[in-house]
């Protein structure tokens, strides 16, 4: 465990937090800089810092503990619905270096945007993305 990671920190019970949810993988809590009310955020015990640093049960651990903790998130807040997204790396956007999962309930007429400006694929730039992609799988 790095000594500087907060969420392990969280995981060994030697910083406080608004837990919701654990299991032997994974530790869920709301974020104390939340988007909303209710916003939560879902980790692996082990300290991984990305999504593609994980195996294949970590990560099915991780997105099982989503996919609980959105319902119970909506339901119990009587949201309209949830953003769940992961940031992997500062240029994503990430500031915690240990690997998790937002989960951010959402309204009707909420103000919250994650909407970036989008690129229209061409046929040869779909063909030429696509086939680098499939090429490193």
């Amino acid at each position: 465990m790095p000594e500087d990671c907060v969420f392990c920190r969280i995981v060994a019970d030697e910083e406080p937090a608004y837990v919701v949810d654990y299991d032997a993988l994974t530790v869920s809590f709301l974020d104390i800089n939340a988007v909303a009310l209710g916003h939560t955020l879902v980790i692996p015990r082990a300290h991984v810092e990305t999504l593609t640093g994980m195996n294949a049960s970590q990560t099915g651990a991780l997105f099982n503990s989503v996919r609980q903790v959105a319902g119970a998130v909506q339901r119990a807040l009587d949201a309209d619905g949830f953003n769940a997204f992961h940031s992997s790396g500062a240029a994503a956007g990430q500031d915690v270096f240990h690997a998790h999962v937002h989960v951010i309930p959402r309204y009707e007429d909420d103000d919250i945007s994650f909407a970036p400006p989008r690129h229209r694929l061409t046929e040869k730039e779909g063909k030429r993305v696509a086939e680098r992609i499939g090429d490193e799988l």
